[in-house]
């Protein structure tokens, strides 16, 4: 049986996971120009370059799950949740939707429990099929 608490985590995983995925970029434009070599003293004006690890696979499959969960919930849900997993605070959340910090979050948990109705009811997403993909939590 899928809980709450859980399926909070696995949005939060999913959005970890789709932060960690490579940049798309446009195919078919290359730059012709020869790379230039910095001084060192050149390069202290730069700014930090961030580098992303790429996610495990399983991470992947995984996020692609928790994607097609996001299908079950309304647009405005949709937002509420995946502003959450990003690990927004409830004042910027409650802002984007103009209520209250308490509606806010009530409105997240019955989102969730949407998502927790569907993945543990029998048939093709819930009960023993989606315990078993989630590793026998």
């Amino acid at each position: 049986m899928w809980d709450l608490e859980q399926i909070a985590a696995r949005f939060q995983e999913a959005a970890r996971t789709a932060h960690r995925l490579p940049p798309v970029r446009v195919q078919g434009y290359f730059n012709t120009w020869p790379a230039i070599r910095r001084e060192p003293w050149e390069t202290y004006a730069e700014e930090p370059r961030h580098y992303r690890f790429p996610p495990e696979p399983a991470a992947i499959d995984r996020m692609v799950e928790t994607m097609h969960w996001v299908g079950w919930l309304d647009e405005e849900q949709r937002h509420l949740v995946w502003m959450k997993a990003e690990e927004r605070g409830w004042r910027t959340i409650s802002r984007r939707f103009g209520c209250d910090r308490t509606t806010a979050w009530r409105r997240w948990r019955r989102a969730l429990g949407v998502v927790a109705g569907r993945l543990n009811a029998p048939g093709l997403y819930g009960g023993q099929d989606a315990q078993r993909r989630a590793g026998g939590r």
